[in-house]
């Protein structure tokens, strides 16, 4: 058996599998460059702290899952002037998630909403922060199904762990009042320990008839908005502006979801209702809606 062959063998029995893919490259460099045994050896140690680094970051984007990934830098903010890319450049900081505080993405649908939710979360994932996705029906299907398995307690720690919470497509269908309760339970419970990123087409006006009850909607909104930032969009849709370009659209259909404007976010009162619903989770408020 050769050096190298031993070098191989030990390096997969130490599981550096990250040397062990490179080690020949990092030889042949090595001899080629006459590198001083210190930097050879920073370059070997450098090159599996790399690699576990990237399955770490594999393994957090399989568990997040995310519909797909997506760059800020893939988002077309030309076609979208009323977003301001300052804010855009202030929540890439992530401070939001250091700080437990919500991203709310408003506007009709198609005007890249989910695009940014993901990017963000995708972000957070590369520096270090867990994160998970649901669309709205599937994370209230999955809590209602557990509530009435009598497990709701336990299911709720799957949403409460990761620090970023991905919650899309609010208000495409209207929540009975188990499912408004139990969301309410959830954003109480994630209330300052963990932010949740939201998309909606609906304004904060129209939330009571997501809900069924502008009292829940109000205790729901007093929470997300305590601590957040809301970006408003405004605009065509992305995928009605890709058909027009096919000729598959005639050119004034889409105008209306160009003209569409989400109202901005008003004060909630402050008066709340206490939700009854089995055990409050771990981390809810007790002080009630």
């Amino acid at each position: 058996m050769t050096t190298l062959e031993r070098l191989q063998t030990a390096l997969s029995g130490l599981g550096l599998t990250g040397i062990e893919a490179r080690l020949e490259v990092l030889l042949e460099r090595a001899s080629k460059q006459e590198s001083a045994y210190g930097d050879f050896l920073l370059e070997v140690v450098s090159a599996e702290v790399e690699a576990r680094r990237q399955r770490y970051l594999k393994t957090r984007l399989q568990l997040a899952h995310l519909p797909y990934i997506k760059t800020f830098e893939q988002f077309d903010f030309s076609f979208q002037p009323s977003i301001d890319e300052r804010q855009i450049r202030e929540l890439r900081t992530l401070r939001f998630v250091h700080e437990a505080s919500n991203v709310i993405l408003l506007g009709p649908p198609g005007v890249g909403k989910t695009h940014l939710a993901v990017a963000l979360a995708e972000a957070g994932i590369q520096a270090g922060q867990a994160a998970y996705f649901m669309t709205a029906h599937d994370l209230v299907t999955d809590l209602g199904r557990a509530y009435r398995e009598g497990r709701l307690d336990r299911r709720l720690r799957i949403y409460l762990a990761p620090k970023v919470l991905v919650i899309d497509e609010m208000g495409y269908l209207p929540l009975d009042e188990m499912g408004a309760t139990i969301f309410f339970q959830l954003v109480s419970a994630r209330y300052e320990r963990g932010s949740i990123i939201l998309t909606s087409n609906k304004s904060y006006g129209e939330w009571g008839s997501i809900f069924g009850d502008p009292i829940i909607a109000t205790a729901i909104l007093d929470r997300l908005l305590h601590h957040s930032t809301t970006v408003n969009i405004r605009g065509e849709s992305y995928r009605l502006k890709e058909r027009r370009k096919a000729g598959l659209l005639p050119a004034w259909e889409g105008e209306e979801g160009r003209a569409l404007s989400v109202a901005p976010a008003s004060t909630p009162p402050k008066t709340r209702q206490k939700a009854a619903l089995g055990s409050v989770p771990a981390g809810a408020t007790e002080s009630g809606l």
